[in-house]
């Protein structure tokens, strides 16, 4: 989502300009999503993607991912959306994985033109660290608080998480720009921040209708689910 002003700058709610931060805001921003694709590439279960079915499902999630962001749409003047899906991404092959992907989609979508180099750093937190972590830190949580039950994975991990993170991400995307003096606080409550509320539904039906229809049919295909868990003896 982004919104462009009369100069050219164009600054986006889940992609921000580089130009917006200093050159140490910038290098912090580059070591702590340095950090984080480190680590990410330290634990992933490499041996997973192995297995061709595996692979495949992994990597045309990631050309779906890189679709469903290239597809934006104008909900206003100078206001444009994208649907996310991270959740999903997230919910099917783990954090470490979903890290990985996410910054791989968000190269593609920078060298397409869609978002620029120097904020790149910034967008892996924004666009995917961060949201990637919001689920799976969800996900923990419920785990250890709520029975294991089909519906309470699909409402709750998928739908309601998918709808959370994402408005989540949205705020903390505008409050960067608020902390880098681009907009006001004042200002962007008179422009865009009134919409943020709306990315809830479209988000969390998308990951809601997503991971319902993937434990149903290709359960085998979801990482963080199991039948024996969720389904046995209930």
């Amino acid at each position: 989502m982004r919104i462009r002003t009369s100069v050219a700058i164009v600054p986006r709610i889940m992609q921000i300009s580089g130009v917006f931060f200093s050159t140490g805001g910038l290098v912090a921003g580059a070591l702590a999503s340095g950090a984080a694709l480190a680590y990410a590439v330290r634990l992933a279960p490499w041996r997973r993607l192995l297995h061709r079915d595996q692979s495949n499902v992994y990597f045309g999630a990631l050309v779906g991912l890189l679709v469903l962001w290239l597809l934006r749409t104008e909900v206003a003047d100078g206001f444009v959306f994208h649907l996310s899906a991270v959740t999903t991404l997230t919910l099917l092959f783990g954090w470490s994985l979903a890290v990985i992907g996410g910054v791989v989609v968000l190269l593609g979508i920078t060298i397409a033109g869609l978002a620029d180099w120097p904020g790149f750093p910034i967008n892996v937190l924004v666009e995917v660290v961060l949201p990637v972590t919001l689920t799976q830190f969800l996900l923990v949580i419920v785990r250890s608080t709520l029975p294991k039950h089909f519906f309470i994975y699909v409402f709750v991990n998928a739908f309601l998480a998918g709808g959370v993170v994402a408005t989540i991400s949205a705020y903390f995307a505008a409050t960067l720009l608020a902390v880098t003096g681009s907009y006001s606080w004042a200002e962007m409550q008179s422009t865009f921040v009134p919409f943020f509320p709306l990315m809830f539904f479209p988000e969390a039906f998308l990951n809601g209708w997503a991971m319902t229809l993937l434990v149903v049919f290709k359960p085998h295909w979801v990482g963080s689910f199991r039948d024996e868990e969720y389904l046995r003896g209930k």
